[in-house]
């Protein structure tokens, strides 16, 4: 593994952060390097772009939701066969959770991974208050080690020369080239129809010519000499390379289901579950002789049409859950599962039934930031009395006349909520799990997975 990684951070949200990371990552792989991916926080957007211009599978790094070792773990082995890693932040550099301290922000992490930042920062209309600015992310806390700056948004090659000198001469570190205003910059399709579009290679284009005006302003290859990092060395290993499968997961993968984190995945695994990917929007039916069932978030009021139309993946999804597979499923599976989806146009598309109520989308966020989730009893997911940290992001509501069962209590900001749905070994609710915040989330399932089949094998 290369020890060379780089933090992109910003100075504030919508400072230029991901046209800036993909256009790195873009032009370091055209001059020749092998790149890794990373997101700070739980967002999953932004890394199906990262996946889809490294060509390696991009992950998220979230130290509030993961303890520090296991930060340092997902990076270490995500870095493996990779030149150099790209970390890209979120928010403002300092902005996380908690407004009184570093917990849960880029800067956190770029602590906790020893990598090196560099800053984005919006020059639109200033020229050396530009340096005050960088001064003040350096002073703010100082062990973070800011090695360089991006300017961004600079209207000239002479803006930038003056921005450039300012903050040269009052920081002590380079400003390493600039992106200039320019409307084509802006990222297509950043929510919806991402995933079909990057899956049929309609973004190629965009990332080739990003990666040409990065190279034609930023010195790509001072980028790199400034990614030099010290070794990572984690403690405690929590990933371990899996002996035979012992049980079979099904996972429902396409456009309209693709919200996972990649670290779940790679625990399952960890832990004896082979995992067999299956389309619902394709119409593809539960694979066979599985013992468990995820269907993770997505965009299903997108697809809402498509999905009520295929009926044998519907029926077979819910014979499944009737036959007591173990099953979770996280925000846009949660959705999947109700009676009935309204789009914000007055449409209602028909689901799968298998929860008692309908969800309706809005025009507004209903719910985002982060949980800290118990299960109610009877979860089989949080079988001793543990408790995980989760995510919550939807412009959708769910309405039930029927007295249901839910699935857990999560704490967020505004205090503590019922949440989800339960029924018999189904598991369902708006909340997105990190398994990596409580590894027995892993082992009770993989147990559940067990007891049903071998109650599949008294039956036949």
């Amino acid at each position: 593994m290369s020890n060379r990684r780089l933090v992109i951070a910003g100075t504030g949200s919508g400072v230029g952060k991901t046209t800036l990371t993909i256009g790195l990552m873009a032009a370091l792989r055209k001059i020749g390097y092998s790149v890794q991916g990373f997101k700070c926080g739980p967002d999953y957007i932004d890394p199906t772009y990262h996946t889809a211009v490294t060509g390696r599978p991009s992950r998220n790094v979230d130290s509030w939701m993961l303890n520090h070792e296991l930060v340092k773990e997902i990076v270490e082995r995500g870095s493996e066969g990779a030149d150099i890693s790209i970390i890209e932040g979120v928010m403002g550099f300092f902005d996380g959770k908690n407004p009184t301290n570093n917990a849960g922000t880029t800067a956190e992490i770029s602590l906790i991974t020893q990598s090196p930042v560099i800053l984005v920062v919006n020059c639109a209309s200033m020229a050396r208050s530009a340096a005050a600015i960088v001064k003040g992310f350096q002073a703010f806390l100082p062990e973070t080690n800011i090695v360089g700056v991006v300017a961004n948004r600079v209207g000239s090659e002479g803006h930038f020369k003056i921005v450039k000198a300012a903050i040269e001469q009052e920081c002590g570190i380079p400003v390493v080239g600039y992106l200039k205003r320019n409307a084509e910059l802006s990222i297509p399709e950043r929510h919806l129809g991402l995933i079909p579009s990057i899956e049929r290679g309609e973004l190629d284009s965009f990332f080739n010519q990003l990666s040409e005006l990065v190279l034609e302003t930023i010195d790509v290859k001072k980028v790199y000499k400034l990614a030099k990092a010290p070794e990572l060395k984690v403690n405690e290993p929590v990933f371990t390379a899996a002996s035979e499968p012992t049980i079979r997961i099904a996972v429902a993968k396409d456009a309209a289901f693709n919200f996972y984190y990649e670290e779940n995945f790679e625990l399952l695994k960890a832990y004896g579950a082979e995992l067999v990917e299956f389309s619902p929007l394709k119409g593809d039916v539960v694979p066979g002789n599985v013992d468990g069932l995820y269907i993770g978030g997505g965009f299903p009021e997108e697809f809402a049409d498509q999905l009520a139309s295929q009926v044998d993946a519907k029926n077979s999804i819910k014979k499944a859950i009737e036959n007591r597979i173990p099953t979770l499923a996280e925000c846009g599976g949660f959705m999947f599962l109700t009676e009935a989806i309204t789009t914000t146009s007055g449409e209602r598309f028909e689901m799968l039934g298998v929860i008692p109520g309908e969800v309706k989308m809005q025009t507004k966020l209903a719910a985002l930031g982060y949980r800290e989730v118990t299960g109610n009893e009877g979860n089989f997911l949080f079988k001793g009395d543990i408790q995980a940290k989760g995510h919550e992001f939807h412009y959708s509501t769910f309405e039930t006349k029927s007295d249901i069962t839910y699935a857990y209590h999560t704490k967020g900001m505004r205090g503590i909520k019922k949440e989800g749905y339960m029924k018999e070994r189904l598991i369902a609710g708006y909340t997105h799990f990190h398994f990596g915040s409580s590894i027995q989330l892993v082992e009770n399932w993989i147990a559940e997975c067990k007891k049903a089949k071998a109650e599949r094998r008294d039956r036949t």
